[in-house]
């Protein structure tokens, strides 16, 4: 394990000097370990008394705030009777009885009225709380922080720790609906994320469990980790436990060990991955994953801010533009995912597509594909929750279906791009027994109503592409959603394309 509190070296400053504030971040990222740890070490300083305490619980209550209120007390008084602290420390048994609404805030000053050491409030998983328990909580708190320049005993410093940002609280808290509200009940204006692990410390976190175990993490098995993950911390910790634990590897630890790892944990969907992608089917984050995957801009009003705000703090997309999911696991999860439905109908024999010696037969993939779109695009694309990326949705299911049976897909996508990448990674034994990789490059465009043939900027972004993979050609397919477009039995033309610098590679317009 990481030290938690150097994951958060702003949040002790902001402590002592009385802010208070929200620390937000994705689910299983370390913020319950990193503020425990905190509260430890500020209550062993002697002069605070720093308690952590969840809200889970009131999660139940939903809009009934002073049912809310009994059960955030309670959770709070038996966090404080576990945590070891003389009786002068413990806050009052039993709680003031006042009108329902002010209870929970008459309790905090009763407590610090009471204890000889300013006091410091860590309330976890705050967005248990739903509707008019959170506006009365939050406005509770507002009030005693508001009230403490005039001497009345409050918590010199609270920290809301929870998945979602500032700005929504805001909205959650009395906002209107989609925007978020200065003049909301909540007021406080410090925001922290807790980040995710940087190549360093995903090195430095298994280096730890050389020392202790004798096992090393080859280099590229590190950089691969931070490859597919991009520091995401549930991940990094998962792929190693899947390696060591579950697949029982006892040797050093190789990149291709973590690629058998990354397939195993989404093929059996582990919870964490399955939380996320819960999330798809929301309107708000549908409709910043929707056009990440077809490779368009999204339609900006004033509210698609809040909406980027709340996909960001699930984690599900990057912090920074371009816009793009977060990480290459993720990525993949989230195609598979939505392209379920699509792929029940691919009945194709995998095993067909594999030459006598051993090698992918692609050319013969992308003729199956072009029967298949013939039979079942039209009704698949009717039945996509993702109209706007259907095309990318279903090519992609009908590639894993029989890819990754014996091989593998990466696939690339951010919004604005207007296509998305796919290479195909193939090992196969050569004619000297030596372990080879076939690999195949494929670019997917979008022709909609109303613009220009994409074909010419899909030669040059296939040749940028093919630069990249240092390969002499692919494949661009084209799929052709005008309403213009050749009836359905009619689609499937091949033709062969040179590239702006002269690559002879395969167009398929469906």
């Amino acid at each position: 394990m990481l030290p938690p509190t150097q994951r958060l070296p702003q949040a002790r400053e902001l402590i002592e000097m009385d802010r208070y504030f929200v620390l937000h971040a994705p689910r299983q990222t370390g913020k319950t370990t990193a503020l425990r740890t905190l509260a430890s070490e500020l209550t062993a300083d002697g002069d605070v008394t720093a308690l952590m305490f969840s809200c889970e619980r009131a999660k139940s209550a939903g809009d009934d705030y002073a049912a809310a209120e009994s059960l955030l007390l309670d959770s709070l008084r038996e966090a404080a009777k576990w945590s070891g602290w003389p009786e002068e420390l413990l806050p009052p048994d039993p709680w003031p009885q006042v009108t329902p609404g002010c209870r929970f805030g008459s309790a905090l000053t009763e407590w610090c009225h009471r204890s000889p050491r300013r006091t410091v409030l860590f309330l976890d998983e705050i967005d248990a709380l739903q509707g008019n328990s959170l506006v009365s909580i939050l406005s509770q708190l507002r009030d005693g922080h508001n009230t403490r320049p005039g001497g009345q005993p409050f918590p010199a410093s609270v920290v809301l720790c929870g998945l979602r940002d500032l700005r929504d609280y805001k909205v959650a808290s009395g906002g209107e609906p989609g925007r978020s509200n200065p003049a909301s009940p909540f007021n406080i204006v410090e925001s922290l994320r807790l980040g995710d692990f940087t190549a360093d410390e995903i090195a430095e976190l298994y280096d730890q469990h050389t020392q202790a175990t004798g096992q090393e993490f080859t280099k590229d098995a590190v950089d691969r980790v931070f490859e597919l993950t991009q520091g995401q911390p549930w991940l990094v910790n998962a792929l190693a436990y899947e390696i060591t634990i579950q697949m029982k590897v006892t040797s050093a630890i190789t990149a291709g060990q973590v690629e058998d790892a990354k397939e195993r944990l989404i093929r059996k969907r582990a919870p964490h991955l399955d939380a996320l992608v819960a999330r798809l089917r929301e309107p708000r984050v549908k409709r910043v994953i929707e056009p990440i995957l077809a490779g368009d801009f999204p339609d900006v009003d004033l509210t698609f801010s809040d909406d980027l705000s709340y996909v960001c703090d699930l984690g599900l997309v990057k912090q920074k533009p371009p816009l793009e999911v977060a990480n290459p696991i993720y990525r993949e999860v989230i195609l598979r995912v939505l392209g379920d439905p699509s792929e029940q109908y691919v009945m194709a024999d995998p095993h067909s597509f594999v030459l006598p010696n051993g090698r992918f037969d692609l050319p013969r993939l992308l003729e199956e594909f072009v029967v298949f779109w013939r039979e079942h695009g039209e009704v698949l694309i009717r039945q996509e929750g993702y109209h706007q990326a259907a095309c990318q949705i279903i090519l992609m299911a009908f590639l894993h279906r029989l890819v990754n049976g014996g091989g593998q897909l990466d696939r690339e996508y951010a919004a604005g791009t207007k296509r998305l990448d796919v290479l195909v990674r193939w090992p196969y034994t050569g004619p000297e027994g030596e372990r080879l990789t076939q690999r195949e490059a494929m670019e997917l465009k979008v022709w909609r109503a109303g613009e220009n043939d994409p074909m010419p900027d899909g030669l040059m972004q296939l040749d940028r592409y093919l630069d990249r993979l240092t390969l002499t050609t692919g494949a661009l397919v084209i799929f052709n959603r005008r309403p213009e477009a050749p009836p359905w039995k009619e689609r499937g033309a091949f033709e062969q394309a040179t590239t702006p610098s002269g690559r002879q590679v395969t167009v398929l317009r469906v």
